[in-house]
């Protein structure tokens, strides 16, 4: 008999707390991450709760980012209205001067957050829209599957 069996910890990302995101998660620790494939036709489905990595996490991580990468964390206000691409690009150049021949920090409203995950699902298009869904659910630190319908 095959046996099903799930191995996953967390998965974690890194954003400005002042994001549309982090503002949400702030009002709501629950969350859904989706990856779609469109080219194999298949998709993930994963939901759980958030935990805020640790500073030093957040910064080791942060310091393995390209440079242009860490000054675009500086320069960008994300998820707000830009009213014209000249303002980043002002920006950009301002905290370029700004971390000259010095180390570039991670600011203080970028951090990473940890998913702990308590349901996958996985998602395989089948013809006629009668798709393969497979799903696996958290039960008392046990994941348990079922076939779900389309």
């Amino acid at each position: 008999m095959h046996k099903n069996v799930l191995f996953l910890y967390y998965l974690v990302f890194y954003t400005n707390v002042y994001s549309k995101k982090g503002i949400s998660m702030l009002d709501n620790p629950n969350v859904a991450l989706n990856f779609h494939w469109k080219s194999l036709l298949k998709q993930v489905r994963i939901e759980g709760k958030i935990l805020k990595v640790t500073d030093k996490e957040a910064d080791d991580y942060f310091d393995s980012r390209h440079e242009e990468s860490r000054i675009g964390a500086w320069a960008s206000k994300q998820s707000s209205e830009l009213k014209n691409r000249k303002i980043l690009e002002e920006n950009i150049f301002y905290y370029k001067e700004k971390f000259k021949n010095k180390k570039i920090t991670r600011p203080p409203y970028w951090t990473g957050y940890r998913v702990e995950p308590d349901l996958i699902e996985f998602w395989q298009d089948m013809s006629f829209r009668l798709h393969d869904r497979l799903e696996y659910r958290k039960i008392n630190k046990k994941w348990i599957s079922k076939k779900l319908f389309p």
